[in-house]
């Protein structure tokens, strides 16, 4: 959409010569005050005819006095387009901002013949000046956000999606909210209720096998349906379009009409008086069911369709019990105010649907009537279910419903004695409060006292003005003090008793707990701009942070905030060794340190795993950004202590200082690149923005498309790690490790590879790869090295092979495809991988056991090692980690690792030593029980064709036992 701008003379040239075909006057503008929760537009808006692709309008004077016209260029040109023009003031001298709210289905106005079933209102809004209108995400209605300046004067004009407007609000977008909440609490209980009865009813079908149990089940469930429809409830479960509304819709009144039916038919047992009244119900329900498959088609017919059949079962029902009633029929006697009631209901429904009922809550009062008339009908079937049948000829009187109904919601009851002024609430309240019995018996202002000190004034004020309308409904919510002097929160609905002169004797209602929903409420206003761990800003509110900084700093000469991206060097790998729990420890930590670097102008946030941004305002200047950097890695670097041990943190950072001419998001991005750049000189590095380093990034997305492309190629090798028996130095077998011969690129380094492949998804292409190869070579050296035990392969499994259901599919494969020993080919799984599944390891590692799989478990040791898990799961070898075999500070793991050794030994489960660089480490590894060992001592991984000599099966090499001996002899 554009809008095209002219000066006054060039437009009276233009209107002169062309006549402005199309063209529109501006609207009278309508001046919004602060105070406003809530204007409705619709009597203030014009109507233009425009072309078929675009409107002119003129707007109203500005400030300049300047008349000027602007064009509007529809978003999908088409003939018949219409608009809808209207002019906005801002008096005052503060922003206001404001949502235009159009709905797209009303039940008030919608129509009884042809109804009106819902739509898209608008499809675009332009506003003649100022921040272009932002469309708000909402399900059932058009929402926009406007912002009006102080004095400006803003025309707004509206393509429509319809030719029917249905309403048109400005709403104070607090307001709005509390709005749209309310509104979610009664549908949320009139969905409990309907929901609830539905249940029962279904439970006494279950029970008694009369005909008017099901029939009233069928009633109360197609209620249900209908207000699920309603409330948006079936298309939020099931995810639907919000077009398929008008379809459910259509199909919920039909099926709520053809239920109807067949209870009266059923309850006043019609069959037995005529067998006429069976004929004309039987096509009648024909007419209904075939009503609900026209909503699929056309839904507006079918809707009105339904109304009508409707209108004419109450009216006809209604005849037919009155007549029956009369001849001192039980059941119709029992059935009367029921349906003289529903009658009631009908008329006022189709007063609604028709327009003389335009209120805002004549939709809810509706909803709430059908609900309260579903659960009379009930009551009046369970009659029969715990009476054998029999109905008492003078039926159950609204007073008792009405109590039973707010007993079973469990609401707690209120009452205010007017005249006397005496407080009276239900025993549960006390309870539930922990106050003594009788403590909220007494007069208002004393009752009063509880509640919370910034509700209290609009408490006394909602009171006051109950008893002075004399009318109306009382809606509060608000906070009562505990025994304990905690608050909990309470909604109170209640309405006014009028005596015979005309005043309020007393108020009257329920007090309902919404303490979960209001702590939910806060949570979830909380989790959108807070972070859950560490409580600070998370990247949605950091991003308005620098936006703000930037305009603050507009115009001030030298002011430039700066803007880092802080991350933790290795932090995946240190999570997955010590665990989720004291990972977030550690996060927390480094927040808290962080902080105390912080001024108060600054901004520190979270933005997601172990990074953090910081938004820099104290320093002015690029030297003093730099230098404070510089602290931030100081305490990073500060040693950790948990569990004994010593954990030292470094941390890229990247820097990038802002202007009041870029965009938060591209400040950001900035500093975020310069940490990558940081990360490439090995991390602890402090990098500042420069724009040359977009194109490293680039490299890495490069090296990453060569990467997706090195197994067509043929440029991924498996190399061998031999690993030796520490008692003979005989080679017992070997690890597989992955390595890229890139033909431009060279060697690349297996880390920077193997977490490119992590990252894209291509790990599990490679996993399968390096499993077919392993296995293959291993059946090579099988055929050629026989002996016992027969050598075997070790083959890592990362987390995503690990997760995937073929895994166990793809080693049985590889097994049967080479032929190879059982329990030769092994899968090797890093400890933290099994520890953050445990039952899930289980299962797999029994099925990797049962096609003849061996298993290894890698890293042992590398985080808080679980040592119950070495007897819950079947692993063949267990390799210690090399941090645990090399010396600590302060103390000897000798012990730890004989310890380890001994349990596994008694289990059954060979142990290897990871690190064995040198010939002493050989020797003290053996002697604390190890069986295998690998490291710099017997060699790096190399290709098979090397490690054919180390197994004598190249023509000029030796034999094995003389390779065996120069191992001995180190």
């Amino acid at each position: 959409m554009r809008i095209l701008r002219l000066p006054l003379l060039a437009i009276a040239l233009l209107v002169a010569a062309l006549g402005f075909a199309g063209s529109a006057g501006a609207a009278p503008p309508l001046s919004v005050q602060p105070d406003d929760e809530a204007v409705d537009l619709t009597p203030a808006i014009e109507r233009p005819v425009g072309q078929a692709d675009r409107i002119q309008v003129a707007t109203q004077p500005g400030p300049d006095g300047i008349v000027r016209r602007i064009e509007v260029r529809a978003e999908t040109p088409g003939d018949g387009r219409q608009w809808v023009v209207f002019s906005l003031k801002n008096e005052g001298d503060e922003q206001i901002d404001r949502l235009l709210v159009s709905p797209y289905f009303r039940f008030s106005g919608s129509g009884a013949v042809w109804p009106d079933l819902g739509s898209e209102r608008i499809r675009a809004l332009t506003a003649s000046q100022g921040l272009k209108p932002e469309r708000q995400g909402a399900d059932d209605a058009d929402v926009f956000r406007l912002t009006l300046d102080p004095g400006a004067t803003v025309t707004y004009v509206a393509e429509l999606a319809s030719p029917t407007l249905l309403q048109l609000t400005l709403w104070e977008p607090d307001a709005y909210k509390d709005k749209v909440n309310s509104f979610t609490l009664f549908r949320g209980i009139m969905l409990g209720i309907a929901g609830l009865l539905a249940l029962i009813l279904t439970i006494l079908f279950v029970v008694k096998g009369s005909m008017m149990f099901p029939a009233a089940a069928a009633l109360a469930w197609s209620v249900l349906f209908y207000l699920g429809v309603d409330f948006a409830f079936w298309r939020n479960i099931l995810d639907l379009d919000p077009a398929a509304d008008r379809i459910l819709r259509a199909g919920g009144e039909a099926g709520f009409a053809a239920t109807l039916l067949v209870f009266l038919f059923a309850y006043l047992n019609l069959g037995r008086w005529h067998v006429r009244y069976s004929h004309v119900v039987g096509v009648w329900l024909v007419f209904l069911f075939v009503t609900i498959g026209l909503s699929a088609y056309d839904p507006s017919i079918a809707a009105g369709l339904a109304r009508l059949s409707l209108a004419a079962i109450a009216a006809v029902g209604f005849g037919v019990v009155v007549w029956l009633a009369l001849q001192g029929y039980d059941r119709a006697v029992t059935l009367a105010p029921t349906w003289l009631l529903l009658l009631v209901w009908v008329c006022a429904a189709g007063a609604a649907v028709s327009g003389p009922l335009a209120n805002e809550l004549v939709a809810p009062a509706l909803f709430g009537g059908l609900v309260l008339l579903t659960l009379l009908i009930g009551f009046t079937v369970m009659q029969h279910a715990f009476a054998g049948g029999v109905v008492d000829q003078g039926g159950a009187s609204d007073i008792e419903r009405r109590a039973l109904a707010v007993m079973g919601a469990g609401d707690v009851v209120w009452d205010w004695d007017v005249v006397v002024d005496q407080v009276h609430a239900a025993p549960e309240l006390e309870a539930a409060l922990g106050l003594r019995r009788g403590a909220l018996q007494g007069p208002a202002a004393d009752w009063a006292e509880i509640v919370h000190p910034a509700d209290r004034d609009r408490f006394r004020a909602a009171l006051d003005a109950l008893v002075d309308e004399r009318r109306g409904r009382l809606v509060e919510t608000f906070r009562l003090r505990g025994a304990d002097g905690h608050h909990l929160w309470y909604m109170l609905r209640a309405r006014p008793v009028v005596g015979a002169d005309g005043e309020v004797v007393r108020c009257v209602g329920t007090l309902l707990d919404v303490n979960a929903s209001k702590t939910t409420e806060e949570r979830l206003l909380q989790n959108a701009v807070e972070d859950n761990l560490t409580g600070l800003p998370n990247r949605r509110l950091f991003l308005d942070r620098i936006e703000a900084a930037l305009a603050f700093v507009e115009g001030e000469a030298g002011a430039r905030p700066s803007v880092m991206v802080l991350d933790i060097d290795r932090y995946k790998k240190l999570n997955d060794a010590v665990g989720v729990g004291t990972g977030d420890t550690i996060l927390i930590t480094v927040a808290r340190r962080l902080t105390r670097l912080m001024r108060p102008q600054d901004t520190l946030a979270r933005l997601g795993g172990d990074q953090f941004g910081l938004l820099l305002v104290s320093a002015r200047d690029a030297e003093s950004a730099g230098a404070f950097a510089e602290a931030l890695k100081r305490a990073i670097g500060a040693p950790i202590s948990f569990g004994g041990r010593e954990l030292r943190l470094t941390a890229s950072i990247g820097l990038a200082p802002g202007d009041s001419a870029q965009e938060a998001e591209g400040v950001l991005k900035n500093a975020e690149v310069a940490m990558y750049h940081a990360k490439r000189f090995g991390g602890d590095h402090v990098e500042t923005f420069r724009p040359n380093m977009r194109a490293a990034t680039t490299d890495r997305l490069l090296v990453s498309g060569e990467l997706a492309r090195a197994l067509e190629r043929d440029e991924l090798r498996v190399h061998y790690r031999p690993v030796v028996r520490l008692d003979d130095r005989s080679i017992a077998g070997f690890e597989a490790a992955l390595r890229w011969e890139h033909p431009r690129y060279g060697r690349r380094p297996p880390q920077e590879f193997l977490a490119i492949a992590e990252e894209t998804g291509l790990i599990v292409d490679f996993g399968l790869f390096a499993l077919e190869e392993a296995a293959r070579q291993l059946g090579v050296w099988q055929d050629q090295v026989p002996g016992e035990p027969p050598l075997f392969m070790t083959v890592a499994a990362s987390g995503a092979q690990f997760l995937r259901q073929e895994l166990v599919h793809d080693v049985a494969q590889a097994l049967s495809r080479h032929s190879l020993a059982p329990g030769s080919l092994k899968i090797g799984l890093a400890e933290s991988l099994v520890l953050d599944s445990p039952e899930h390891s289980a299962h797999i590692l029994e099925r990797l056991r049962d096609v003849g799989a061996g298993l290894a478990l890698d890293e042992f040791g590398a985080g808080f090692s679980n040592l119950p898990l070495l007897e819950r799961l079947p692993f063949d070898v267990l390799k210690i980690d090399r941090s645990l075999m090399r010396p600590q500070a302060g103390g000897d793991r000798s012990p730890m690792i004989r310890a380890i050794v001994r349990l596994s030994q008694e289990l059954g489960i060979e142990v290897a030593a990871d690190g064995v660089d040198t010939d002493s480490d050989a020797v003290e590894f053996y002697h604390l029980g190890a069986t295998y060992g690998q490291g710099f001592a017997f060699g790096e991984p190399q290709p098979a064709a090397q490690c054919d000599r180390l197994l004598g099966l190249a023509p000029q090499g030796v034999a094995r036992r003389v390779m065996q001996g120069a191992l001995r002899r180190g």
